[in-house]
């Protein structure tokens, strides 16, 4: 098995733990990032491992213990690096996935100086378009929110990841967003 698929693995009981406050849905939301951030990679022409590797570990630290989701880019990136030094992935690498999960967070302005960041950023706030039970279990089971408050949630968090995305990756998801869109309305 190689790294990635470790990797994966990881996540994904981490995301199956009972510890975890976001639920089994958080994986999907994981595969979904590193899916788009692969596509964005081949679109922006940037390292596509690179993207992949910081999509699937982007979340680590919030699925991992909740008291650490306000700075789980911080403590994720740091958890990211001791997980690759384990693979003896190259220091360089370790850097760029550790800046791509610093700079994830559209919450957490910070400029992005790599297309790679852009790539892993602009897959995150993407991702919710992909994870609509995911966004109605948060709302609904986690955040308790009645139906009118609950769909008012989601189509907030959907138009807030859409508006901290990148204008080349605007132009490419908007398709999709209109669609998803229009199903809420």
């Amino acid at each position: 098995m190689d790294m990635i698929e470790n990797i994966k693995e990881d996540i994904k009981r981490r995301c199956e733990s009972p510890n975890n406050f976001f639920g089994i849905g958080s994986y999907e939301h994981i595969e979904s990032v590193a899916n788009n951030a692969v596509e964005l990679a081949k679109l922006y022409q940037a390292d596509v491992e690179i993207c992949e590797v910081a999509a699937w570990l982007h979340d680590i630290a919030s699925i991992t213990e909740y008291k650490l989701y306000e700075n789980h880019h911080i403590h994720g990136a740091n958890m990211a690096e001791e997980i690759l030094k384990s693979y003896n992935y190259p220091e360089d690498k370790i850097e760029l996935v550790k800046l791509c999960i610093l700079n994830h967070r559209g919450s957490v302005l910070k400029e992005k100086t790599t297309k790679e960041e852009i790539c892993v950023s602009d897959a995150d706030a993407i991702s919710h378009y992909d994870t609509l039970p995911s966004l109605f279990y948060l709302a609904f089971v986690q955040r308790k929110l009645n139906i009118d408050d609950g769909v008012e949630f989601v189509k907030s968090k959907l138009e807030r990841s859409y508006n901290k995305m990148s204008q080349e990756s605007k132009e490419y998801y908007k398709t999709k967003k209109d669609l998803v869109q229009s199903i809420l309305s």
